[in-house]
């Protein structure tokens, strides 16, 4: 394509057709109508200009028309630009091919949606799993496919932070890991995972220690009893056996602790979807904690700060676990002479229910591993602050349970603060 001459070469044409006309105008007498007749023979020039673009740009594929001047420029602009996007919607799509045959390959089911919410693809697994057929279902709205009410409400609420698992209601013993990402401008993708081997597998822990616990506290129970008939009656104050009996007994009573703790927590697990319908007033339970551990430990000062009345929905004995936890915990690893502080507020939109005490701290490396089971800051085993290591995992599983968050924060050498927070 020849191109010569721009705009400036134009504005030159539109003068010369002027001057031209004008002077042959003004040689027959008619200056006037010429240079109107020039400008009008120019806009016809430029007319069909026009219409050779809109002809052209309705079958892009043709090769672009010849023309000169700032026609021509226009006709290579619009000519690169096509070839530009051309390229570039190639190389977007083979961009598309290789993540929709990378997500083909996979186990776990893809489904790509629309910011309407319909399905613009779906590999073979979400088939299986959600009982989708692509292309047959391209363009139809997911929810209308995936007949889940637990995926509904999920989905319609938009909260994709947490990763949903739910049981299929067609198959109780299968469960579903799902996970929404948003991209783009309001598309999504759905990935769905089947756990239900995992799911089976965790099932199987909670029963074994359930039971075997369980199982544990009838003989656990009896050497007690023995253990403390010896001591009582005398036998075992000889100076040989007193001692042994003693750390016999002290030991015991740990593994009873333990033993309590490992079925309560396992009690926790089995009900922690269950729906909270009990009014449960936390500044009462504060207050009864309150007079519980002034009688326990009458050398420590629990200071009640209850800014509220309000009540939440919950289990009575769970949150009064939790709490309990919390305290026992501020009282181990802090001074004696140093207060115990129970808060109870509301704070933009939420109420907080926190313990703070002012003792050894944690280092913030830590924080994220103190709910596991067992786990311990300083490995510490003596009987002050040698506990059963399940406290925390307890809290962290009433308070899934009551749909709150445990925020921690500490510092060093200056206390903890455990903070449960309730939905407003």
């Amino acid at each position: 394509m020849k191109i010569s001459g721009s705009w400036l070469a134009e504005v030159r044409r539109l003068f010369l057709v002027m001057f031209a006309g004008g002077l042959l105008g003004w040689t027959l007498g008619y200056p006037y109508i010429m240079v109107a007749a020039a400008l009008f023979l120019l806009c016809c020039f430029w007319l069909r200009q026009m219409w050779k673009i809109r002809r052209w740009l309705s079958e892009p594929e043709e090769e672009p028309p010849e023309s000169h001047g700032i026609w021509g420029v226009i006709y290579d602009r619009i000519y690169a630009l096509q070839r530009e996007n051309r390229e570039a919607r190639t190389q977007l799509q083979s961009s598309l091919d290789y993540l929709q045959d990378s997500f083909a390959s996979m186990r776990e089911g893809v489904v790509m949606l629309s910011e309407s919410g319909a399905i613009e693809w779906s590999n073979a697994s979400a088939e299986r799993l959600l009982g989708l057929k692509y292309p047959t279902d391209r363009g139809q709205p997911l929810l209308n496919l995936v007949r889940f009410p637990e995926f509904h409400q999920y989905f319609l609420a938009g909260d994709f932070n947490e990763i949903l698992q739910l049981v299929v209601p067609a198959d109780q013993e299968q469960v579903l890991q799902i996970e929404v990402t948003p991209f783009g401008k309001g598309d999504k993708l759905v990935f769905v995972r089947d756990v239900t081997s995992i799911a089976r597998l965790e099932r199987m822990r909670r029963d074994f220690v359930g039971n075997v616990s369980h199982e544990l506290r009838t003989p656990l129970t009896v050497i007690m009893g023995y253990i403390d008939t010896l001591l009582s009656t005398g036998v075992g104050g000889k100076a040989p056996m007193e001692k042994p009996l003693m750390h016999m007994q002290q030991q015991s009573r740990r593994m009873e602790n333990l033993l309590k703790d490992l079925l309560w927590l396992s009690r926790i697990e089995s009900v922690v979807a269950e729906e909270k319908l009990d009014e449960i007033d936390i500044a009462g339970l504060a207050r009864k904690l309150q007079e519980e551990m002034q009688a326990n430990h009458p050398e420590r000062h629990l200071v009640l700060q209850l800014d509220s009345q309000h009540k939440v929905l919950g289990d009575y004995r769970e949150l009064d676990s939790a709490l309990s936890n919390l305290v026992n915990n501020a009282i181990k690893y802090s001074a004696e002479d140093s207060p115990v502080i129970i808060s109870w507020c509301k704070d933009q939109g939420e109420y907080l229910l926190s313990v703070s005490d002012q003792g050894v701290g944690i280092d913030g490396m830590h924080i994220p591993r103190l709910t596991e089971r067992f786990y311990r800051v300083d490995d510490s085993r003596n009987a002050k602050t040698g506990g059963t290591g399940l406290g925390l995992a307890i809290v962290k599983h009433v308070v899934a349970a009551h749909d709150a968050q445990l925020r921690i924060s500490s510092e060093v050498g200056k206390g903890s603060t455990f903070t449960i927070a309730f939905k407003g």
